[in-house]
């Protein structure tokens, strides 16, 4: 199948605005530190995703009724001011709360855009449609973040900041080239922000949002704890890792995209579970570069089939008019694997090598559990979805 100019220039600005705000990601860690608050690293990626999780059942009805484009722009204007802010943070708390704020954009850029793109693809090859999407969501995480320490080692901190806004910018240009697919679209007032329980969950993509929480947890520690993880292996990068699994992610999406489109979403589902359980125990006991390198390939294939069947899945079980709210219960799910993945490390990382392997190992047990789920279903379940 052939994809139209809309579907390409959705996928270009998505990943300008994931690499927005993961060009900073490997280098904050040593800026809280700077300020005085290395023991509060587990808030940098839990305040975030925690804004972000609040705001997802706003993005997702603002989707469903003013527009999805609408809630597009605002996520991005988010962007911009705060990763402007970023160098006139003095303070931890200060920081934390621009660290709040920054979720926000999160929570309603990825919600509309998903939903966006649901409405453009045909349900016979949404498979590998949401491969193709998920690369560049990868693409932008993992390009986002390997460029980012090398701009930091570069220029420092402000200009690392200056180019996180300039990425929104061009996300913001390619995005206002993309035809608007919500039909019947109502003007923005105040009474669309009273949000009631069906606006929070759709109850149909309830499975798919418990694999996304399972397995999204092992993304929460290795945020964390990755960049500390080059330095103890020597290795100046600090988003060496990213750089790594992004490479892996897209080879294996050129040679499965459309795995799921034939097999179904649970059974491939299965097989990026097993894999996430491999990598996580992979990188639990890296002592050397070369295992490094490995446990991030390994985390790259099990992204690469486990990311776009979640995002396919997904727009399976939601009804037609409720995408939005379809997009932001997965999402939700994911930023509550990423919360307590990231407040795991609190409890379990004490900013050293030794404790690195149980952080890692608690992710192992959630992926385990996350594919028992997938056997359950596949055995009881006979729909392909």
């Amino acid at each position: 199948m052939k994809y139209d100019k809309n579907f390409w220039l959705l996928c270009f600005s998505m990943f300008f605005f994931m690499a927005s705000f993961n060009l900073i990601l490997p280098e904050l860690n040593g800026f809280l530190t700077n300020l005085g608050g290395a023991d509060h690293k587990g808030l940098i990626i839990t305040l975030f995703s925690i804004s972000a999780g609040i705001s997802r059942p706003f993005s997702g009805k603002l989707s469903d009724t003013i527009g999805r484009k609408r809630v597009i722009y605002f996520g991005i204007l988010i962007s911009f001011i705060i990763a402007f802010l970023y160098p006139l943070s003095y303070s931890v708390g200060f920081f934390l709360v621009l660290r709040f704020f920054h979720g926000i954009s999160s929570g309603f850029s990825p919600t509309g855009s998903t939903a966006l793109l649901t409405d453009l693809i045909p349900a016979e090859s949404r498979g590998k449609a949401m491969g193709i999407w998920g690369t560049f969501i990868s693409l932008g995480i993992g390009v986002g973040q390997a460029l980012g320490s090398w701009i930091f080692e570069w220029q420092g901190y402000n200009v690392l900041f200056v180019a996180s806004s300039l990425f929104t910018v061009i996300s913001l240009i390619l995005v206002v080239r993309v035809k608007e697919t919500l039909a019947v679209r109502q003007r923005f007032n105040g009474s669309q922000l009273l949000i009631q329980p069906i606006d929070v969950f759709e109850p149909s993509v309830i499975p798919a949002a418990m694999v996304m929480m399972l397995t999204a947890f092992s993304s929460g520690i290795i945020f964390v704890i990755t960049p500390d993880i080059s330095a103890f292996l020597g290795i100046t990068n600090k988003g060496f890792f990213f750089g790594i699994y992004v490479i892996s992610t897209i080879i294996i999406r050129l040679f499965t995209s459309s795995l799921s489109d034939k097999i179904g979403r649970r059974q491939t589902l299965l097989i990026g579970c097993t894999i996430l359980m491999i990598s996580m125990l992979l990188i639990a006991t890296a002592n050397s570069v070369n295992t490094y390198i490995l446990s991030a390939v390994v985390f790259g294939l099990a992204t690469g089939v486990s990311s776009p069947t979640l995002f396919a899945w997904t727009a399976d079980l939601s009804h037609v008019n409720r995408r939005g709210v379809g997009a932001g219960t997965m999402f939700i799910a994911l930023e509550i694997g990423i919360i307590l993945g990231s407040v795991s490390t609190l409890i379990f990382y004490d900013n050293s090598k030794e404790t690195v392997f149980i952080s890692f190992g608690v992710g192992a047990i959630l992926a385990l559990i996350a594919a028992v789920f997938l056997i359950w279903q596949i055995r009881t379940k006979r729909s392909v979805y």
